[in-house]
């Protein structure tokens, strides 16, 4: 591997798919002496209850065929 001009790196194919890192994975990385250590960055519990909290919670009034005939023009 290398490092770009602009200070990226690609990690190989082999890698990625080991450790599941797939596109628009959010990892973390800590550096210990003169090693850089990479790992998923883990769903954040306050992120899930908040959507928990807010799920279903949304109330227009509309059914569903009203929102799409909204949609569509109609």
């Amino acid at each position: 591997m290398r490092i770009t001009s602009q200070g990226q790196i690609a990690l190989p194919q082999e890698v990625t798919e080991k450790l599941g890192f797939l596109p628009d994975t959010e990892i973390e990385y800590q550096i210990e002496g003169n090693l850089l250590l990479l790992r998923k960055r883990e769903k954040s519990e306050k992120g899930s209850a908040l959507i928990s909290l807010m799920k279903g919670s949304a109330n227009t009034g509309m059914t569903t065929d009203q929102i799409m005939k909204l949609t569509r023009g109609e």
